[in-house]
């Protein structure tokens, strides 16, 4: 398999893990089986043990004892983002109807990166920037239908966590070993959770119990599409710019609606496939953009 092959499986399959992410968020916090807080706990804590048991075969595979560089390869900062995100998302999404959660979460990280980008010194060429705002009008053309008045308590949350998530991605560009870094940016919100968990018993004194389908939905959503996908994801950034890791994201809305096509046998409509070409055309301007760029923009 070409290295240019491989990145676009793994980015495939990064993308193919947030849209999972977001049906299993919708399906265990929309049907009442668990609260957001809990749905958070179990995800962050499922995702954090399955890395370290990864690490663990793997440092038992090759012998040698990498618990040291694995910790060390993380950092509180990208833990804390991490840790926003998730919980920001999971108490946003019961608030908000999915498309307008969709256009803030998104919205927030496109800014939030691009921001990065040009603080880094980074120079967007025009035809990127063209890019970005066909994809992201097909993005908002897809959810249109869905918006409604967000609240603004989600509106605020949302809007917080796409910009944790921004952060976090960025900071994955930087990123030496993917697993390792994701394994201790997961291990260091541990204590974030307990945190978390006491204010809100403080502030809630009869926490909804949760059903087991939803514990179980929140640990897949940790252990494989988040601990393994964000994995992942962290390993493809080191060779994505700002601009297409950006918009390469808004690619995850279309996935989930195409996968509602195959496995709900929900129909393909014309709103779909204008929304889809859309978006997939400013990402193939971005990444045409890109490739003419001079490596030093």
């Amino acid at each position: 398999m070409t290295s240019l092959l491989r990145l676009c499986v793994f980015v495939l399959l990064a993308l193919l893990a947030f849209a999972a992410n977001s049906v299993l968020c919708r399906l265990a916090l929309n049907d009442g089986l668990i609260d957001p807080a809990q749905f958070t706990t179990w995800r962050l804590l499922s995702g954090a043990v399955t890395l370290v048991l990864l690490c663990l075969f793997q440092s038992l595979k090759h012998q040698q004892n990498d618990l040291k560089a694995t910790w060390l390869e993380g950092s509180w900062l990208s833990a804390f983002a991490l840790f926003i995100y998730a919980l920001g998302f999971s108490y946003a999404y019961v608030t908000l109807s999915t498309g307008m959660g969709a256009l803030i979460l998104f919205g927030a990280v496109q800014l939030t990166l691009i921001l990065f980008a040009v603080w880094a010194g980074q120079k967007l060429v025009w035809l990127e920037w063209l890019g970005l705002a066909i994809a992201f009008a097909g993005f908002v053309y897809l959810v249109l239908p869905t918006l409604s008045s967000p609240s603004l308590f989600g509106f605020v949350l949302m809007t917080l966590a796409g910009v944790a998530w921004g952060l976090y991605t960025w900071r994955g560009k930087i990123s030496a070993k993917p697993l390792f870094a994701t394994t201790s940016n997961f291990v260091r919100t541990i204590p974030m959770i307990m945190v978390a968990l006491l204010v809100i018993h403080f502030y809630n004194d009869e926490p909804e119990s949760a059903q087991l389908e939803g514990i179980i939905l929140a640990v897949t959503s940790g252990a494989i599409m988040s601990g393994l996908g964000y994995a992942i994801w962290y390993a493809v950034l080191p060779y994505l710019s700002a601009s297409i890791a950006a918009v390469l994201q808004l690619l995850v809305p279309i996935i989930a609606t195409i996968g509602g096509v195959f496995f709900a046998k929900e129909s393909i409509t014309l709103h779909l496939v204008i929304a889809t070409l859309s978006v997939l055309g400013g990402v193939l301007l971005v990444i045409i953009a890109r490739k003419r760029t001079p490596k030093n923009a």
